[in-house]
């Protein structure tokens, strides 16, 4: 069974001057399967927040469809079947990190002595701050607290929307490490909204590209790094420009597969190309180049340039 499934997904909000509505999701179809960490990527206002709203029954489409394992959202997230970890709000700031879990886990009928408490404070590392007030907390612990409550239903869909916004570098890497122990197992669906693209590039496999409220790339991440960006390969030799060597040796990487531009500066040559494999053979085994640097494109230069 999909475990997510949206069809020509349509929300409208009325313009504020009396104009044309405006789309905020304007079509969106995606498919999810269980098991699956998808990054859903876009610049503010694409229409993530939106759509992820849709999928936990927050708010009502326009038009289109969503079911989350056959469920409509609502119905799915009345079964503990979906969670998710929002941004901001939903905690009290005058509770501690351990009245705040044992309460919301007696609304799942979850006892106070039950083990799968101190479990859960234990994966997300809130054993330490079980103690300390909710208000106390900084931006990066208030989230684990939120993930924390979001994995007490054992959630077969976990849902994130903007999960690191505002915390530190430290503590976005420590929210990835827990993240990455919740999912390795391939059991539990991730779908993720971010800005971060690092993070993307870095914990999902597939990454969807939304703008305008549209799909513009639906993609392996990999394969999506790679589609709007050519490979650069650096090096030096050891001969001066003037040297008719020299122009041979550029010639002889033009002329290999792959190869768009070769530019020279000075005796630092640079190539752009699909492939880095074959130029980085042919400059160290043919050609004795050194000091080789090579760069592959970033999920970043295929953001901007779909997205714009």
């Amino acid at each position: 069974m999909t475990a997510l499934s949206i069809k020509n997904l349509k929300k409208q909000y009325p313009s504020p001057d009396g104009g044309a509505p405006i789309n905020a999701v304007d079509g969106i179809s995606l498919e999810v399967q269980p098991g699956e960490i998808v990054a859903f990527l876009g610049p503010n206002g694409a229409g993530k927040t939106t759509t992820l709203d849709i999928v936990l029954g927050l708010i009502a489409p326009t038009s289109g469809s969503v079911e989350v394992f056959g469920l409509s959202p609502r119905a799915a997230v009345n079964a503990g079947r979906v969670s998710a970890v929002l941004q901001t709000g939903g905690l009290l700031r005058d509770l501690t990190v351990a009245e705040t879990i044992r309460a919301i886990a007696a609304l799942h009928g979850i006892s106070a002595n039950s083990p799968r408490i101190g479990d859960i404070m234990e994966r997300t590392d809130l054993h330490r701050l079980a103690g300390r007030r909710v208000g106390k907390c900084s931006g990066g612990e208030q989230q684990r607290v939120r993930f924390a409550l979001a994995l007490l239903s054992n959630p077969q869909l976990l849902i994130l929307d903007e999960p690191t916004a505002g915390m530190d570098a430290a503590a976005r890497r420590n929210f990835w490490e827990t993240m990455r122990a919740e999912t390795h197992s391939g059991e539990r669906t991730v779908i993720f909204a971010t800005h971060y693209l690092e993070e993307a590039q870095a914990f999902a496999p597939r990454t969807v590209l939304v703008g305008h409220g549209r799909v513009v790339a639906d993609k392996p991440t990999d394969e999506l790094r790679n589609y709007m960006g050519a490979r650069k390969v650096e090096a030096s030799f050891n001969l001066n420009p003037d040297n008719p060597k020299f122009a041979e040796n550029l010639a002889r990487l033009t002329s290999l597969q792959g190869v768009q531009e070769v530019r020279n500066d000075g005796n630092r040559v640079t190539i752009s190309g699909s492939s880095s494999d074959d130029v980085a053979r042919v400059l160290l085994n043919d050609l004795n180049a050194f000091d080789l640097e090579i760069a592959t494109p970033t999920l970043e230069s295929a953001f901007f340039a779909l997205t714009d």
